[in-house]
Parts: structure tokens; sequence; C-alpha cells
């Protein structure tokens, strides 16, 4: 693996600006940050869904095929188990277990492969621009940004702020 320096860096000017928002000096955002970038790529504090996320996984898993790509530390299987959802996946391609971090291609690839698809027959809806979005266009799929904070409303790419809204996008793509 990179050792996580795609995401240790997103991670690290993420909260940065968070800290530096809300008034946190410059010595307690030094204190803080290596801290918070280690909890945020610990899979285990990625344990909480949205209420329906289970639900509207299902629904979309009648008409689509669904899987996961997560940079994550090898853990995301069970954390996606404990959150009552690993079901709805065909298959779980984890960075940590096979050393490849998005948006890397290679990762892209590996998760094609698992799932026997083409790219430019698949669709990855991800939640950073970067690492999810530019990653998955570089690999040959069409991409979705999942924008729940509508941190990305400037950008002109497909984006969805919430479950409802990308099954209603997913409906609004598929002939009539």
């Amino acid at each position: 693996m990179q050792s996580g320096k795609i995401d240790h860096g997103f991670w690290w000017m993420f909260h940065s600006f968070l800290l530096e928002d809300i008034g946190e000096n410059a010595s307690t955002r030094d204190a803080l940050l290596p801290e918070l970038v280690r909890n945020t790529q610990n899979s285990a504090n990625w344990d909480q869904i949205l209420p329906g996320t289970c639900e509207a996984l299902k629904r979309i898993g009648q008409s689509f095929r669904i899987a996961v790509i997560s940079n994550a530390d090898g853990k995301i299987e069970q954390v996606l188990s404990s959150c009552g959802i690993a079901d709805c996946f065909e298959s779980i391609t984890d960075s940590g277990i096979i050393g490849i971090e998005k948006p890397r291609r290679e990762i892209f690839e590996a998760a094609l492969e698992a799932m026997k698809v083409r790219a430019e027959d698949s669709l990855y809806i991800g939640d950073v621009y970067s690492v999810d979005y530019v990653g998955a266009r570089n690999a040959g799929m069409q991409a979705v940004l999942f924008d729940l904070a509508d941190a990305y409303q400037d950008l002109d790419v497909p984006r969805v702020e919430s479950m409802a809204q990308f099954e209603t996008w997913l409906q609004d793509q598929l002939p009539s």
C-alpha cells in the first residue's frame, strides 16, 4: 500500500481547515491533527449509517449489481457487517487488503475484475472528489459525487446529496 499518503493528505487538509474554521489556535491544531487523521483512517470509526441506507441499498440491488471500493485498514467488511449492510454488496474491495488506494486506477480495476464487469459499464459513487470521482473517471468508469455536505456544489459533475436523490438519479438514467 502507499502507506495512506493520499488519504492522509486529504484528511490532514480537511481537519486543518475544520479546526481553523472553528477557531482553534495553531498550537492546538498541531496537537490535534495527527490523532484526528489517525482516527479518520480507522475503519471502525465509520460504523454509523444514515437511517434508510440498508433499505435503499436493497432497492438499488434489485436493479443493479453493487459493490464497495474503500480506502480502509483491511476491516471494512467487518464494519459493513456490523452496520447490517455487508450482504447488500456482491464484492468488497478494501485497500488495506489489496495494498492499493484510491484514486489509483488499480484498485478500481481490482473491483471491476472481482465483479467481472467492464469499466465503461460501471458507475462509481463516492464522497471525495479528488479520491473517488477522479479515481473512478481515470479508471474509465462513470462517476457520481455523493455530496451530503453540499461541498462540491460548484463542480460541474454529476452529484447527489442523499440516497433518495441517488435512487431518483439512477432511475432517470435507465432507458424508458
